[in-house]
């Protein structure tokens, strides 16, 4: 891995057809192709290419999905992706000037997110990095779920493609192997995700990021936010692991929503 003044050294390096770098990762920047196209490629120059093709791999069993970012083609430069105007929910949220959305809104984030993420289960697509920096928001602020670095699994959990992510401290579902991830570890982090749409801030914003051990002191005790919101139940569900499928938390935001329209009875 390159450390930080290497990664400012190769900023300033695109490849053939990438106009500017519009984002960089822990592997890879972001570079603008055109207005619809970006370009996923390795943080130095002739760098490691096997975790963008994993990520081809993965965006090939995945498939067309209106919540999937597009996956527009793989060259030996890098990985062409579908371009988000509205950048990720983490930034729109956490640091734009944008209004703070309707309740509406932060319902049909949750929603869309899961939408995303039931079907790339339904593939057998394990993400091991959902996190509102890996959520991105098309012009009309629809979600797009990116990142596809994760895991495809068999149908017994045997691991067929690995393509090394997994999630940030504030998003990780405490287990013993930190690479074991399952359906049920996504589903954590995806309430964490809805925690924040909902809220408008991370869990435990008291915890300085890096503070050592803070995860194991909370999340291992499950000593959960207790914040009242439209969806608590849900984010709780998520780290109880009492979801068995994207399926399942799917119908439980529908019923909030439909809740929301249709107001209390009278």
């Amino acid at each position: 891995m390159l450390d930080d003044a290497e990664v400012v050294i190769y900023r300033h390096y695109c490849p053939p057809g990438v106009k500017k770098v519009i984002a960089s990762g822990s592997s890879a920047f972001i570079g603008e192709v055109d207005d619809l196209t970006v370009m996923k490629y390795p943080l130095a120059p002739g760098g490691d290419m096997s975790r963008l093709e994993i990520e081809k791999k993965l965006f090939e069993i995945v498939g067309s999905h209106e919540r999937i970012i597009g996956f527009r083609g793989f060259s030996d430069k890098g990985l062409y992706l579908e371009r988000a105007v509205n950048g990720t929910l983490g930034y729109y949220l956490l640091e734009s000037d944008n209004a703070p959305p309707s309740i509406q809104q932060q319902l049909s984030w949750c929603r869309e997110a899961t939408e995303a993420v039931a079907w790339i289960h339904a593939q057998g697509v394990i993400h091991c990095d959902i996190q509102p920096g890996n959520i991105l928001l098309d012009e009309d602020l629809h979600i797009k779920l990116s990142d596809f670095q994760g895991k495809q699994l068999s149908s017994d959990g045997t691991v067929l493609l690995d393509g090394g992510s997994g999630e940030p401290v504030r998003f990780y579902c405490p287990r013993a192997d930190p690479f074991d991830a399952d359906v049920k570890t996504d589903l954590f982090a995806l309430g964490c995700t809805i925690y924040l749409i909902m809220m408008g801030y991370s869990v435990f914003p008291d915890i300085v990021d890096g503070e050592d051990g803070w995860y194991e002191q909370r999340f291992e005790k499950q000593q959960f936010p207790r914040d009242s919101h439209a969806c608590s139940a849900i984010t709780w569900k998520c780290w109880l692991k009492e979801y068995e499928s994207a399926e399942e938390l799917l119908r439980d935001i529908e019923v909030v929503e439909k809740g929301l329209r249709t107001g209390p009875a009278t």
